[in-house]
């Protein structure tokens, strides 16, 4: 049996599994006339992935679904691959990338694509936030290939593979020229991919937008047919709407509608400038409690912002450590539309499991802001408590949390992360 990919021809996610092909000597054979929405709805295709989703890989063995294991199957199937580098530390490199890939570089260029083209609900703030990580991960990986033609090593690997996928949704539909140019090492990176034989054969003609798709309404179900009414009783219930005369457009196009505003942006003007505390925070590497802790408290405006404490409900799961603290900074990931509006400290606690995650937050306002509640799962599989200040063991806690003080409530640290 042969290798049969389902996936339409424009999957960059496909692309992923073909190129590793070519570059392996493997064959893969795309389905033809795959349709999205029809040929993945089918009793055959649920079977090999009841949820759905592609690309799904048919193999002798069995199907696979997901497009990074999708590759790694592929890549594997040629025995001493040099896409997988040539000794165990570039390996893990190739797998490191792998995930940065995938967690900052496509997952952000998602949260801004998608809401775009209205298969989601579009929010400024999620989108400014999306924009943000996606900045500081392309200015990471930017620094990275300063010096570099390849993510590893000296050749490719499957870790540049599906970075240059990941970005070709980018840079075809999102990315202007205006944007990339901040990255000058990306820009260089990906067209000297892209017009790699192997990656030119399966990828095409990459041309790189010219503008950001404007918003589009989200898309909603379709209404049942008449048709579809069970019975005749039901259908006489049913009314035609009255004709409505068509209105003449007076433009080619509505003029664009002004963003609508955070709620938290229409707050009293607050004395505490955000971003002026971050900067201390980050610039303060000695004397720490002298000088930023003391500095918080002077800038603080307890009207315009409140502490909040966090704990992980959850604590007795958290048995093993990088799966912990890989927890931790997922969520801060997904806090990144709340950038603008919050500070926070993660605490990673104990030197033995169960390790206990803990955190601090400062917001503008006076509650957890809503916005963040709806838009990041994980805010519920915390406990919330609002600090006390005018508790000196509270006030306490906060500057131990701040500074990362250990032992912390008699423990050691196993990490700590800064939102900022």
């Amino acid at each position: 049996m042969a290798l049969v990919l389902h996936a339409g021809s424009t999957n960059k996610n496909a692309f992923k599994a073909l190129v590793a092909a070519e570059y392996s000597g493997i064959q893969v054979e795309l389905v033809k006339n795959f349709e999205m929405g029809v040929s993945n709805k089918t009793p055959e295709f649920l079977k090999m992935n009841p949820i759905g989703k592609v690309p799904v890989l048919e193999t002798p063995d069995g199907p696979i679904f997901e497009s990074n294991a999708i590759a790694r199957y592929v890549t594997r199937l040629k025995s001493d691959n040099p896409l997988f580098g040539f000794s165990p530390i570039e390996y893990a490199h190739i797998e490191q990338w792998i995930d940065f890939a995938s967690l900052e570089i496509d997952a952000n260029i998602l949260r801004w694509f998608i809401p775009r083209i209205g298969y989601a609900v579009y929010l400024p703030p999620a989108e400014e936030a999306a924009i943000s990580a996606l900045k500081r991960a392309l200015g990471a990986l930017n620094t990275h290939i300063a010096s570099r033609t390849y993510l590893v090593g000296h050749s490719v690997t499957l870790a540049d593979i599906i970075m240059t996928c990941n970005l070709t949704l980018g840079f075809s539909r999102l990315l202007t020229k205006s944007f990339t140019s901040e990255f000058p090492h990306v820009e260089r990176y990906f067209w000297t991919m892209v017009n790699q034989p192997n990656f030119h054969k399966i990828l095409g003609e990459v041309k790189q937008a010219e503008s950001v798709p404007s918003v589009q309404s989200a898309k909603k179900p379709s209404q049942p047919k008449v048709k579809d009414v069970p019975n005749k009783e039901a259908k006489k219930e049913i009314k035609k709407e009255p004709t409505k005369p068509k209105v003449e457009a007076v433009a080619e196009e509505e003029a664009p509608k002004p963003k609508p505003k955070n709620p938290l942006d229409l707050l009293p003007p607050s004395k505490m400038i955000l971003d002026d505390w971050k900067r201390l925070y980050s610039n303060t590497k000695t004397n720490f409690r002298e000088v930023a802790i003391k500095g918080f408290w002077d800038m603080y405006d307890p009207e315009g912002y409140s502490l909040w404490f966090c704990e992980y409900k959850y604590n007795d799961e958290n048995t093993v450590s990088f799966v912990t603290m890989n927890k931790v900074g997922g969520f801060l990931q997904r806090m990144d539309l709340a950038r603008k509006y919050a500070f926070g400290k993660m605490l990673v606690i104990g030197s033995q499991p169960p390790y206990k995650v803990k955190g601090l937050w400062l917001f503008r306002g006076q509650e957890v802001p809503q916005f963040i509640i709806d838009e990041c799962y994980d805010m519920e599989l915390y406990e919330w408590k609002k600090a006390d200040i005018t508790d000196e063991a509270q006030k306490e806690r906060v500057n131990q949390m701040i500074e990362d003080h250990e032992p912390f409530e008699g423990e050691d640290l196993l990490d700590a992360k800064c939102f900022k």
